[in-house]
């Protein structure tokens, strides 16, 4: 059996949580270089950002993962906008409409994404050339924040809670949309046809208390 509360602890682990506000702290800075008509390099936002080079370079191996972000960010502003004024008490409709804003960003921007999933798994792979050690947070966990806000006005037990975010996590991203597009040979409409389809399914199955615990 799984045991979701091991899930709320990992994420709550200060060390995580470190790791996660360096990488941010080092994206800002860069954002702020930008901003100021200066070249983002890896180099120059570790300066900004008070982190050794070395540090910096751990979350950002190469020029091209750096920007990969600092254009994920641009990419997912209406997303942000959309959870912002999000105010419908009804999560079936908040979780559709976050589908469907993720599907839209996707396909208006399918090459900057998949260019970004590459260099994702090719800094897992750079950290892992030199031994076992744990390899720097990959990616910030938009998905996550995001359901966090779409899921706010269920009242629901904090590990029921932590088991519904993790499993609509399959149903939310890049990653769904292109197994359904490159496995399936679904287009983009189709594709988030079926990912709308799962989420709901998911979702209703956790409030009527119908998944099993140990799956």
């Amino acid at each position: 059996m799984y045991h979701y509360s091991m899930i709320s602890a990992r994420q709550e682990d200060p060390r995580a949580n470190q790791k996660a506000r360096t990488r941010q702290a080092i994206i800002d800075a860069a954002r702020r270089l930008q901003e100021r008509g200066l070249a983002p390099t890896v180099a120059a936002a570790a300066s900004e950002a008070k982190v050794s080079r070395a540090t910096a370079y751990r979350y950002f191996p190469t020029q091209q993962a750096l920007l990969i972000e600092l254009g994920a960010e641009r990419l997912y502003q209406p997303i942000e906008k959309l959870l912002a004024e999000m105010t419908s008490p009804d999560a079936e409709e908040r979780l559709v409409s976050l589908i469907d804003a993720y599907a839209e960003a996707f396909e208006h921007d399918e090459p900057r994404i998949r260019t970004a999933l590459g260099v994702y798994q090719d800094t897992w792979l750079r950290a892992h050339r030199d031994g076992p050690a744990t390899p720097p947070r990959l990616r910030q966990g938009r998905r996550m924040r995001w359901l966090d806000t779409v899921l706010q006005p269920l009242a629901l037990p904090e590990d029921r809670r932590q088991r519904l975010k993790t499993a609509l996590a399959l149903a939310i991203g890049s990653d769904s949309l292109i197994i359904l597009k490159d496995v399936c040979g679904l287009s983009n409409p189709e594709a988030s046809a079926v990912l709308r389809r799962t989420a709901l399914a998911l979702l209703r199955a956790e409030l009527s208390e119908e998944a099993d615990p140990r799956t």
